[in-house]
């Protein structure tokens, strides 16, 4: 999300800059936290809290092709039941969960 971008422009924007989708979110599932601490330079330590916010979408246009200069390295669909199978992020297992359970205050227990 950039400064000041609103959370629903900021899933409009990042769909399209990593699929090549335009996208509607519909539904908000859930926010997820996550903390990472990591090493930083000269002994210091990173002491990281982002907050994930979840949407289920519908694609309204554009064409799926995979992101450029970026962080996402290759955009595809799979079948539900292949997605186990597959090196994925966190975030994947989070929102799927998310999806299935729908909880009432959107959170998911780890």
């Amino acid at each position: 999300m950039d400064h000041g971008e609103d959370p629903y422009d900021t899933v409009v924007r990042e769909l399209d800059e990593e699929t090549g989708y335009a996208v509607e979110p519909v539904t908000l599932l859930g926010v997820h936290s996550v903390l990472r601490r990591y090493p930083r330079k000269l002994g210091a330590v990173a002491d990281f809290h982002g907050l994930r916010l979840v949407y289920e979408g519908r694609i309204t246009g554009g064409t799926l092709r995979h992101e450029e200069n970026g962080s996402t390295d290759m955009a595809a669909w799979h079948t539900l039941d292949d997605v186990r199978d597959l090196a994925r992020v966190e975030l994947v297992d989070v929102g799927l969960q998310l999806w299935r359970e729908r909880p009432p205050a959107g959170h998911v227990l780890p």
